[in-house]
């Protein structure tokens, strides 16, 4: 049961829904686009806001899905904490799409609602608006959060499972951010901001 639940995780993250919407909206492939990324937030530059959010709530409800069936087949543990990295892991690395894919964020927050509940979503909303009330570069935004994963995950399930899980996804999101990271020591990342004026227009 781990082994198929970990493989439908994997398969269900490489689905490239922005890709896909992309494509299907006559926008081209966006990996030749914007930030070259499948995520939301390049979907969101190419397509507008209201496509760019929609992407992010179906990349994440693509990792929700297999989780929260593997919360019901499987005990908390190592197996549970390995499939709710597997969506997460396909999303940056779709078979789908040879192996590249997006930034795995919205990926990172279905699976964890699954796991946490609605109190990780919460958790996330209130560091989003301290965040963004004095920045507005979503790639830090990432990587700050993705740094306080560990110690998240273990305020949620206080287990070794839990603690290395996000050990894992902190590692995995900074290295698909690599580039980012590059852009934002040089101060290039700035040009790439999120305007809220958007989501009324």
């Amino acid at each position: 049961m781990f082994i198929l639940l970990f493989i439908f995780a994997y398969l269900f993250g490489s689905i490239p829904v922005g890709y896909l919407i992309v494509k299907f909206k006559g926008g081209g492939d966006i990996r030749k686009k914007g930030s070259g990324a499948i995520g939301g937030t390049n979907v969101a530059r190419v397509l507008g806001v209201k496509y760019g959010v929609s992407v992010l709530v179906l990349d994440g409800l693509k990792a929700y899905f297999p989780v929260f069936l593997a919360t019901k087949f499987l005990d908390f543990g190592w197996q549970i904490a390995l499939v709710a990295f597997a969506p997460v892991l396909g999303h940056i690395f779709p078979v789908f799409l040879k192996f590249k894919g997006g930034k795995g964020v919205a990926t990172m927050v279905g699976s964890l609602t699954a796991l946490f509940g609605w109190k990780f979503i919460l958790a996330i909303l209130f560091y989003a608006i301290l965040y963004f009330s004095i920045f507005q570069i979503s790639s830090l935004f990432s990587l700050t959060f993705s740094s306080i994963l560990p110690l998240i995950c273990y305020l949620f399930s206080p287990n070794l499972p839990s603690v290395f899980l996000g050990i894992f996804l902190l590692l995995l999101i900074w290295w698909a951010h690599r580039e980012n990271i590059q852009r934002i020591k040089t101060g290039e990342e700035a040009k790439n901001k999120i305007n809220f004026k958007k989501f009324f227009k």
